[in-house]
Parts: structure tokens; C-alpha cells; sequence
């Protein structure tokens, strides 16, 4: 169940995360260009939603990089941690078909290539390696740190994914502004894989020269936020 559980929580967080931005930079919907605080406040409620579902079958990590954490930590073995990620981009994928599904008609008349493959993944404000991977390095290291750190205090499932959906919607508004933080390769990668594969009119490139980082990144701030954990306990 736990692997089943990571599975439908990912399709959830991109059902609603990804749902978000496609409402407000696709054309025509009834929510488009209502902004980023939206978009940040979208995700902050799809990573609590999803985690509260996911958290009945599963330790809801829903993130490859926050299961790579937990097996450095020695919280779970690696062979589960593979699991877990299979599960993870499988989620993300599907999730992100059916964002394409409920928003059909208006990518059909879409016509920028940005806004198609921002509905799908993430890419920067503006193109510096050095400073994008350190956008999501950071903004993952705050999360893991903050999800280790909620841990200490036993919380009920419901208030624990309560404060991780807030923590994520302030990490959107101080840090995501420079990437749109993916803080999670399964949520890059997997939508990423989708737009290239989907046959969307005007969708253009699906950015893969980019794509290493929102993968890279995510996993070495969630590796340091457990090494300097450690180091606190």
C-alpha cells in the first residue's frame, strides 16, 4: 500500500499543483492571469491535500529527493526509496495527462510555447545555471528541513500536512519566483516527459537542456538539510 499510496498522491499534487498554473496562464479560463501568489497558494494546497490522501497508505513523500533524504537518514532502506521514486514520476505523469485532459480545449488554443510547457514543468525567469541551481537547491533544502524538523514533534497526520502546504507556499513566495520551484525531480520530470510526448499545437521545445537542474538541484538541498540535521540532533 505504501508504494499505491505514493503512486495516488503524486497524481494529486500534479493534478492540482500543475492544475494551477494551467488555470492561470492558459488562455480563456475563468482564473487566467490572476498571478503568481495564486499559483504558490495552488501548490500549497495541492501538497497538503495530497500528503493528508497519501498519508493513510503511505509516508506521503510524493518527492524523489525527500526519499533519497529518508534513506540517507537510514529512516527508510534504499530498495524502498526506488520504489517509492518509480511510483513518484508514474504519479507525475499521469497526473499530468489528466491536467492536459480537464484543460483541453484551451491548450488548443494556446498559443505561446512558455505558458504551454510551464503547465507541464518549470524553467527560470532568467537563464544563469549557477543561480537556478541554487534556487532549487535552497528552496529544497528548506522544505526537507522543515519536514525533519515537524517530525521532532509527532504531529497528527492532518496537522503535519497542514504545515508542510504552508511551508511550501512560503517557499513559492520568498524562493520560487527565480525557477518556479520544483523542489521535486518527479514533478520536473515527469510533466516534462508528457509535453514532449502529448501532440499540443504551438507547444514548442520541451526545454531538456534545463531539465537536469529542477533534478540535480532538488536532491542535493534535500541531502544537505539531512546532513545538517544530523549534526543538530
Amino acid at each position: 500500500m505504501d508504494v499505491f499510496g505514493e503512486f495516488l498522491g503524486t497524481i494529486l499534487l500534479i493534478l492540482l499543483g500543475n492544475g494551477v498554473v494551467a488555470g492561470v496562464v492558459l488562455p480563456k479560463t475563468k482564473n487566467n492571469n490572476s498571478g503568481w501568489i495564486v499559483i504558490a497558494m495552488g501548490w500549497g494546497i495541492a501538497v497538503a491535500v495530497a500528503a493528508f490522501v497519501s498519508g493513510k497508505l503511505a509516508p506521503a513523500h510524493l518527492n524523489p529527493a525527500v526519499s533519497i533524504a529518508f534513506a540517507l537518514n537510514k529512516t527508510i532502506t534504499w530498495g524502498t526509496a526506488l520504489m517509492y521514486i518509480v511510483a513518484q514520476m508514474l504519479g507525475a505523469m499521469l497526473g499530468s495527462i489528466l491536467v492536459f485532459l480537464q484543460y483541453r480545449p484551451h491548450y488548443q488554443v494556446a498559443e505561446n510555447p512558455a505558458d504551454i510547457l510551464g503547465t507541464f514543468a518549470t524553467g527560470p525567469a532568467i537563464k544563469d545555471t549557477l543561480s537556478n541551481l541554487l534556487s532549487e537547491i535552497f528552496g529544497t533544502f528548506v522544505l526537507m528541513l522543515g519536514i525533519l524538523s515537524f517530525g521532532l514533534y509527532h504531529m497528527p497526520v492532518g496537522l503535519g500536512t497542514l504545515c508542510v502546504g504552508t511551508l511550501i507556499i512560503g517557499i513559492g513566495l520568498s524562493l520560487g519566483g527565480t525557477t518556479g520551484y520544483a523542489i521535486n525531480p518527479a514533478r520536473d520530470l515527469g510533466p516534462r516527459i508528457i509535453h514532449a510526448i502529448l501532440p499540443i499545437k504551438h507547444k514548442g521545445e520541451s526545454d531538456w537542456s534545463y531539465s537536469w537542474i529542477p533534478i540535480i538541484g532538488p536532491i542535493v538541498g534535500a541531502s544537505l538539510a539531512v546532513l545538517l540535521f544530523q549534526i543538530m540532533k
